[in-house]
């Protein structure tokens, strides 16, 4: 029997390519002979991020429709004819088996012409509001996993599957680290530690609210490691001079570790980043981005907060809030264990083996 061929298509920020990557690499983990092609937009991570997990991508001139008077958006056409174009010459020539769109600009042209070649198409949905790629999409799919009950709103209901969103092994396997993760951040065992993310990119709020406090850091003898993105990373580094609690990183890479290092999590509310927080089940504080779609960073992180799992504040009350919250929840060891006990059941830990099987079967 031949290997099967899968096309993976979309990308644009971490969202949607380390979630398109845990599939890869769920496909290659139960199939190893798989042959799979990924397709994203040119100038974007994904071009980055996906070579650098091991697996080949091409790219689409194309790129989303901006909300405001723009003359990129005089080009968007010819982005489009182009990407479709070039879109229609992959499916050709790779032949693929199935196609899977994760949401992004690329995902777009890339399962269009899937469509058209009679090509099985699966959707991968992240966030309890989905994008504009999957909601155009979503009429021909043969099959739409989603991570959020409800979301027949957008999509047909017997096409979805609801399976949590597929997390990359490597992130949320911690057990046994922490004594590496220790040395790896050059972080005292016997301090509390603290990990602040925002994203791949950061969070401008988060990282306003911590600079307003940083110094106590140091006067409570507690520990940050501090993801500032790469905007923040120059001013981050010159407040922690001299200061061997803060260690500021424009972008942490092992984040297996930093997680296995935490006692507690600051972190934006992003779909993937509420699957990992569930699955590590370490207490966290939420600041959700206030201008996602239909704020459904606030819904990801309410759900949490429902089962007494999380601490939301919102991103207006950070700069008041956060160091107070912080430090009132490091000194209160039962809401901590609490808050992890109560976390741990909301965890989707099969997330990605039941996408790659509903992949599987439309082959």
């Amino acid at each position: 029997m031949p290997p099967i061929r899968v096309i993976i298509s979309g990308g644009g920020t971490g969202g949607h390519i380390f979630p398109a990557i845990a599939i890869a690499q769920g496909i290659k983990a139960s199939k190893p002979d798989a042959e799979i092609l990924f397709v994203g937009a040119k100038g974007k991570m994904e071009m980055e991020k996906v070579p650098a997990a091991g697996f080949s991508i091409e790219g689409l001139w194309i790129s989303g429709i901006k909300r405001s008077l723009s003359l990129d958006n005089l080009a968007f056409p010819f982005k489009l004819i182009s990407s479709l174009a070039k879109a229609k010459k992959i499916i050709k020539e790779f032949r693929p088996d199935v196609a899977i769109g994760v949401g992004g600009f690329a995902s777009g042209p890339l399962l269009r012409a899937a469509n058209s070649a009679g090509i099985k198409t699966l959707l991968q949905e992240q966030n309890s509001f989905p994008g504009i790629t999957n909601k155009l999409l979503a009429k021909k799919a043969n099959r739409i996993c989603v991570a959020y009950e409800g979301m027949e709103r957008w999509f047909p209901k017997e096409k979805i599957k609801l399976t949590g969103n597929p997390i990359r092994p490597q992130v949320t396997q911690i057990s046994g680290k922490r004594e590496r993760a220790l040395v790896h951040f050059g972080l005292d065992p016997n301090k509390p530690i603290v990990l602040a993310i925002g994203g791949s990119l950061g969070a401008r709020t988060i990282n306003h609210a911590l600079t307003s406090f940083v110094d106590q850091f140091e006067a409570k003898d507690v520990q940050i490691v501090w993801q500032t993105g790469k905007l923040y990373i120059n001013e981050a580094l010159e407040l922690a001079k001299g200061n061997n609690h803060v260690k500021p990183h424009e972008f942490i890479k092992d984040m297996d570790l930093a997680y296995a290092a935490a006692d507690v999590i600051i972190s934006r509310a992003g779909a993937m980043s509420i699957s990992e927080l569930s699955l590590i089940g370490k207490p966290c504080i939420l600041v959700p981005f206030p201008h996602a779609a239909e704020d459904h960073q606030t819904k990801n992180a309410q759900a949490l907060v429902d089962h007494n799992a999380a601490i939301l504040i919102p991103d207006n009350q950070a700069r008041e809030k956060l160091e107070s919250t912080l430090f009132g929840l490091l000194g209160n060891e039962e809401k901590r264990r609490t808050m992890s006990s109560n976390l741990k059941p909301l965890g989707m830990p099969n997330s990605t083996q039941d996408i790659v099987q509903e992949v599987f079967s439309l082959t």
